[in-house]
């Protein structure tokens, strides 16, 4: 993804696409984070089996998977893989929802510092764009920053009883 315009993402195939290629690139990347945001993250592929390996390859020790929702509800019947992957890296993941300041909207992002952003900025006509521009993440992590600093933990790996 050399293209100063990287790529654009004007459908719901392109931005499932867009996220495919973007968990490749951070696989293949010494990224020590990843950042995820989205209302409940039903359009991303965490699901599929390729999804789960790259995220298997590139954890390990010293690295971090930040995610962002305001309703993980779904995620064990629209992602169990995902959510059984993250079981077991529950020492690299941690998982966040907005305190009750916030305004009910999240954007939607994946993020890996020095890698890959992927940004959906119409949900509607799944308008977005792919990108490996240095701007384009300094914007977006400081939008990232902002929206942590306002979050609480949720959605917890496991839940003991008694």
């Amino acid at each position: 993804m050399n293209d100063s315009n990287d790529g654009l993402i004007e459908s719901r195939s392109e931005y499932q696409a867009a996220l495919w290629r973007a968990f490749e690139l951070i696989a293949e990347s010494s990224a020590k984070e990843i950042w995820m945001c989205d209302a409940d993250f039903a359009d991303w592929p965490l699901n599929e089996p390729q999804v789960v390996e790259q995220l298997s390859r590139w954890a390990v020790s010293h690295r971090r998977c930040h995610v962002l929702a305001l309703d993980y509800n779904l995620m064990p019947r629209r992602h169990p893989r995902w959510v059984q992957w993250r079981r077991h890296w529950s020492h690299v993941v941690s998982c966040w929802t907005p305190d009750e300041t916030g305004n009910g909207r999240l954007p939607s992002l994946l993020y890996a510092p020095g890698v890959v952003s992927v940004r959906l900025v119409d949900r509607v006509h799944y308008r977005g764009r792919i990108s490996t521009d240095v701007d384009d993440a300094v914007r977006i992590r400081e939008e990232l920053d902002g929206l942590f600093q306002r979050s609480v933990e949720a959605f917890p790996a496991s839940t003991l009883g008694l």
